[in-house]
């Protein structure tokens, strides 16, 4: 027998908002994981997977997840006041992924050692830029009238689609860290196909919420 449209419209809600859930703890606990990994303090380098995966799996993901009318956990606050706590993670990931890639730059400069010889470095310092190109684009939707010839709807959209790519760029910069030496050697296994999937989850439900948050917003604005 077929499902009525708001049994199946409650049956696709409960599945986004068990999908957000997930997320929210894959994120975390993949952050804290790479912390018990790395022990940070251990050594300079030992700062560098625990900040870029706080920066790129908490952080991030938090912050994207804020708008999701299933997931988010600022309900309770305004539009305003949700884009703004978007704001501060977005700054906050980025300080991190910032110090976590000068880090890396003065350990190898100490070992004598190239710069961006790897997938992975390449990738990490293209997510770091466009994070940071990202942060930038985002004033001018906090503060609309510093770009006044550009439509906000337009802006909304350019900057969520851009927020969108970042994401994916830092997630594929995770993914190809635990391709690295440093990661292999302790983690092996099931394990590590485990802590593969961690980025891969987070980023299916962020591509799935991102886009129908936005579908969401143009709904219920007039």
């Amino acid at each position: 027998m077929a499902l009525s449209a708001e049994t199946e419209s409650h049956i696709y809600r409960a599945l986004r908002t068990a999908s957000g859930a997930a997320a929210h703890l894959v994120a975390l606990g993949f952050t804290i994981f790479v912390a018990v990994l790395a022990r940070p303090g251990s050594s300079l380098f030992s700062w560098h997977p625990v900040l870029m995966s706080l920066a790129f799996s908490f952080l991030m993901t938090e912050a994207l997840l804020v708008f999701s009318p299933e997931s988010s956990l600022l309900h309770s606050l305004s539009r305003k006041g949700r884009a703004r706590c978007h704001w501060v993670l977005q700054l906050l990931a980025l300080l991190c992924a910032l110090l976590g890639l000068g880090l890396v730059i003065l350990h190898k400069e100490q070992l004598g050692k190239a710069h961006l010889v790897t997938r992975h470095g390449q990738a990490g310092l293209l997510a770091v830029l466009w994070a940071g190109l990202q942060c930038s684009g985002g004033v001018g939707l906090l503060y609309p009238k510093l770009l006044p010839r550009w439509p906000l709807a337009k802006l909304k959209l350019y900057h969520a689609t851009s927020g969108l790519v970042g994401y994916l760029l830092g997630s594929a910069s995770l993914l190809l860290g635990m391709c690295s030496l440093w990661f292999t050697a302790s983690v092996t296994g099931v394990a590590w196909y485990l802590a593969v999937l961690c980025p891969v989850l987070t980023s299916l439900v962020i591509m799935n919420q991102v886009s129908n948050a936005y579908l969401y917003r143009k709904r219920i604005q007039p």
